[in-house]
């Protein structure tokens, strides 16, 4: 059964609306707040950051998803983060969610939050509540609310991130196949780097499928999408991955690995690596799209390593910015990832839309033409590939190029 992609992100499945506004938490002129709403409670799932410095909606998500309670609304800001702000952060998420749950008549318990932008400052708690006033009003099922929603959410973003897919399950009455949609929406741009990369992104679904399954499948798709990008090496305090299921579709339930659990799980995938894909390539001044593919790896997680050792060398981004075509780089950041290969047995290649070209074989740089590799390495995206002659294993990597306006952006993030 096909995974097709549809038009539009997180209000493509049924039973979900969306909203934004301008709160004027930090950026004037420009939507800076979004709401996500499930007509019915949904089963909820979720991956979150690994520093151990965590903004207080994560620890609010967290908690929130670790219990198992259902969740029915999550509300979004962007500007300010909500990090390193203590006990008063921590009393302005429950304050934020009491008034999201007094507005749309919900429990608090069922609102989730997220924060995205500067650490440290506090949030504003009354232009909070005047924008989820507002967005409560507004809320709509259209592609069009999904779209803006995904807006409201950028920081140094450049280009809002969306995608949905649909596919047939099996219908509870054992009749005809029904149709499963999943959608999603992301951001991310800067501080971006593995474990789990930063982001914040928001998945939804009309699929009936149980808590510990839901979470098993995200917890599966996570390590080879979200966590095999890099922008710039730095983890975020907020990053969250959570994905909403509401059980509209009328689909048999999902409650074993089965064949649905499994080409559920593929839709998620599809949908989570070309979220990553996007904010790999919307990085912080980033001009190229990076991608390392390792194969024929001893292990999965050595594959891992290497690829995403490659795209996030400082050295390697440089190098693709000024299109030079210095295969040492990416040797070298191979070579310091930390898994054992033999290098006389390595084969290292740039690949175009026309043309492949062999940098390195037999334990040597070889021969190839310059001005072919730097017309390569000027196209939108520069793909790389290893063959480390070991075993069967492969994994793949994306990143972005480092440029002058990288440094430009994040040296007044606060102004």
């Amino acid at each position: 059964m096909a995974i097709r992609k549809i038009p539009g992100g997180v209000t493509a499945a049924k039973g979900f609306s969306a909203s934004c506004c301008a709160a004027g938490i930090k950026y004037q002129g420009r939507k800076d707040m979004a709401m996500l709403c499930s007509s019915v409670p949904c089963t909820v799932a979720g991956t979150f950051t690994s520093n151990l410095v965590k903004a207080a909606p994560v620890i609010w998500d967290q908690e929130a998803v670790h219990s198992g309670s259902p969740a029915q609304a999550v509300v979004v800001n962007a500007g300010i983060a909500n990090a390193a702000t203590g006990k008063t952060g921590m009393d302005l998420c429950r304050a934020t969610a009491e008034y999201t749950g007094q507005t749309l008549g919900i429990a608090p318990e069922a609102v989730l939050l997220g924060s995205t932008g500067v650490i440290g400052p506090q949030l504003p708690l009354e232009k909070l509540c005047t924008g989820i006033s507002v967005m409560a009003g507004t809320l709509s099922d259209s592609l069009q609310a999904g779209t803006e929603a995904s807006k409201a959410i950028m920081t140094t973003d450049t280009v809002h991130k969306e995608y949905a897919v649909s596919f047939e399950l099996p219908p509870a009455d054992g009749s005809v196949p029904v149709t499963v949609h999943l959608g999603g929406m992301s951001k991310g741009s800067g501080m971006i780097h593995p474990n789990m990369c930063t982001m914040l992104g928001y998945l939804t679904t009309d699929c009936a499928i149980s808590p510990a399954l839901l979470q098993k499948a995200l917890s599966d798709v996570v390590p080879d999408t979200f966590n095999m990008i890099s922008v710039d090496g730095d983890t975020s305090t907020n990053d969250t991955l959570l994905v909403l299921a509401n059980g509209l579709a009328g689909n048999r339930p999902i409650t074993a690995e089965d064949d649905s659990w499994l080409l559920f799980r593929e839709a998620l995938f599809s949908i989570c690596r070309d979220l990553a894909v996007l904010m790999a390539s919307d990085g912080e001044g980033a001009t190229h799209l990076m991608e390392m593919r390792v194969c024929h790896a001893d292990t999965k997680e050595n594959a891992r390593i290497l690829a995403r050792s490659v795209v996030s060398s400082s050295l390697v981004k440089a190098m693709v910015f000024g299109r030079d075509a210095n295969c040492g780089r990416i040797l070298c950041a191979l070579g310091y990832a930390g898994p054992v290969f033999d290098p006389a047995r390595l084969e290292l290649f740039l690949t175009g839309e026309k043309d492949t070209l062999c940098f390195f074989r037999d334990g040597c740089v070889q021969d190839f033409d310059e001005e072919a590799a730097a017309a390569i390495l000027a196209e939108k995206a520069v793909r790389f590939s290893c063959d480390l002659h070991m075993g069967d294993q492969e994994a793949t990597a994306w990143g972005c190029d480092l440029t002058y306006d990288y440094v430009k952006i994040n040296g007044d993030y606060r102004s």
